[in-house]
């Protein structure tokens, strides 16, 4: 062990330590010691037990309207609700807040009944500090506000042509003068039922509705806290935010007053709470795991993939005692161009950077294995009836990039200007993935190119205002659908100028051709005529090279052997609502001294 990796891994430990003091680990709020053990309850469960986890990025904001990171999105999860959610199994829809729901059969009207016994959790923007009952009108007074496009509002362009009024509600809202109704397609039919309109049929509304966008959360709470709702949380799910600290981590406890309810009867959740820390050191995260101090371990660290896993993908004996968990992604790892600009205005300079770059080296030398190289489209091969395969992207092919760098205006890179890769901090990854590519492009095109690693917040800041001219990018599905990925480079998510921020649609593409395609989609009822012109839409675009897609992963991640019903999806989607610990030697271990 390096001493940069032990300072940092006794940074960690020492963070850890502190947390668990924050969530009342080891005393409860009254100072009595707290017991440590797991309490059996009916159907073989048990309840007990602070979850630790690590990401290697910080949030940027965890108000439901503004969380458009995986980060922002995996916290969130555990304290926010909508009105319903993803199966952590195989990511189908499930009622949340909404006890059910019907579909009308022309797929244009969706009708949800609440649930009894949904309360916010306990809050100062509440009389007496207790949460209240949730009503149809706390669904329509988030759903109206996620109608309105705003710089705090990164969901807006999911809804704005598919519920009826949407954008005309968001006009009004910008005139001063909205309707008392508000959005048209969103109805309150009693205080318990909300139905909302769509203005065409899309098969995966529920699904958008399953995202922090669809988050529920009170007026009182937006009345007191404003813009501070991005590190203050007050929602319905089965944990509450105890304690933030800024840029090195949080606590959640068990929400005591949570709807849920197991098989058995058991009111969830199991777990007592959940402690995060924010330690950009993948390392330092395995190193950590291994000592009992992390519950799982994500996206193992690259260089020491062959110390984990034989060659068969199987645990080395040094490993065997944690459960191994491997998924082909629903996300995709691209570099993006900024195309309205002077740097990358030339299709054919962006396509001489695409064949520039060996893919397929990158898999089997960086990723140690752990991705498919992206000589495809912007769709993962992971998705079921989609052919990504007919999707013609850009293979390794130097020669092919040389010639079409010379079109473009430079011979062996002659009079290219210095160019700068942005990448965003965390972990290693990112690096090893930027050096092999800043090598490739130098070496096949003769230019000059530097990496600049930022914070995610600021580098994020940069891809959406137009800042940087070629960055780092990838994006993890928010619902299981192509249209999830192809949505990125609809031209109508371009705003006017680089004072509005881009948030979808980063290298402000636009093609008519591919919009097309993609109404032509979205209209089409059967699946598998869907799916055709999805890819229609694929190979139009990547055509264009907008980005340069550079692999779609596959996730690993180890598990401690004591954590049950932590289920494994494409989405890297966590409820840790439906978790618990087993009383098995390695929780003793890890969790009672």
């Amino acid at each position: 062990m390096t001493k940069l990796h032990s300072a940092l891994l006794s940074l960690m430990l020492s963070l850890l330590i502190i947390l668990a003091g924050c969530a009342g680990d080891s005393s409860s709020s009254n100072g009595a010691k707290k017991d440590k053990s797991l309490k059996e309850a009916p159907g073989g469960h048990y309840y007990g037990g602070i979850f630790n986890m690590n990401d290697t990025e910080y949030f940027r904001s965890l108000y439901p309207l503004n969380v458009s990171e995986v980060v922002g999105h995996r916290i969130t999860n555990q304290i926010y609700e909508g009105l319903v959610k993803l199966d952590q199994k195989d990511l189908s829809v499930l009622p949340a807040i909404a006890e059910k729901f019907d579909v009308s059969d022309d797929g244009l009207v969706y009708t949800f009944k609440l649930r009894d016994g949904v309360v916010f959790h306990d809050d100062p923007c509440f009389e007496g500090g207790k949460g209240r009952t949730v009503t149809a009108q706390d669904i329509k007074f988030c759903l109206d506000r996620l109608c309105v496009k705003g710089t705090e509002n990164a969901g807006f362009d999911f809804v704005k042509d598919r519920i009826i009024g949407a954008k005309e509600h968001s006009a009004a809202v910008a005139k001063g003068s909205p309707s008392t109704e508000g959005v048209q397609g969103i109805k309150i039919l009693d205080p318990k039922t909300i139905q909302i309109t769509l203005s065409q049929p899309f098969a995966s509304f529920a699904s958008i509705l399953s995202m922090p966008f669809g988050y529920i959360y009170p007026k009182e709470a937006v009345d007191k806290y404003g813009s501070e709702l991005r590190a203050k949380t007050v929602g319905t799910g089965p944990f509450y935010l105890k304690n933030l600290q800024p840029n090195q981590g949080l606590v959640m406890l068990r929400n005591e007053k949570y709807w849920g309810k197991d098989a058995s009867g058991n009111q969830l959740p199991y777990l007592d709470g959940i402690r995060w820390s924010f330690i950009a050191d993948q390392k330092g995260e395995l190193m950590a795991f291994k000592k009992g101090k992390l519950d799982m371990t994500y996206r193992l660290p690259l260089e020491m993939i062959d110390e984990v896993l034989d060659e068969n993908k199987q645990l080395k004996p040094d490993f065997a005692e944690y459960q191994f968990q491997e998924e082909p992604a629903l996300s995709i790892y691209y570099y993006a161009f900024k195309l309205k600009g002077d740097r990358f205005n030339n299709k054919k300079l962006r396509q001489a950077f695409a064949y520039a770059i060996d893919k397929q080296k990158i898999v089997d030398y960086t990723m140690k294995g752990g991705a498919v190289p992206g000589h495809y489209g912007a769709v993962p091969p992971s998705f079921k009836g989609y052919n990504n395969k007919i999707v013609k992207g850009y293979d390794y092919n130097p020669k092919k990039a040389q010639q079409l760098m010379a079109e473009a205006g430079y011979p062996n890179g002659e009079g290219f200007p210095e160019l700068t890769l942005q990448i965003n901090s965390g972990g290693t990854r990112n690096e090893q993935v930027a050096e092999a590519a800043q090598k490739m492009l130098t070496d096949n095109l003769n230019i000059k190119l530097q990496i600049s690693k930022v914070p995610w917040p600021q580098h994020l800041e940069g891809a959406e205002t137009g800042k940087t001219d070629f960055w780092r990018y990838g994006w993890i599905a928010d619902y299981p659908d192509p249209e999830n990925f192809l949505n990125l480079f609809l031209s109508k998510h371009v705003p006017a100028t680089f004072e509005e921020k881009a948030y979808i649609n980063t290298p402000r593409y636009e093609n008519p051709e591919f919009d097309k395609a993609m109404e032509q989609a979205l209209a089409t009822t059967d699946k598998n005529a869907r799916y055709r012109l999805y890819e229609k839409a694929d190979q139009i675009m990547i055509a264009d090279a907008p980005i340069i897609p550079i692999y779609y992963e596959i996730d690993r991640r180890l598990v401690q052997s004591y954590v049950r019903n932590y289920h494994k999806n494409a989405m890297e989607y966590r409820d840790l609502g439906v978790v618990w610990f087993e009383p098995n030697e390695a929780y003793k271990a890890n969790k009672m001294n």
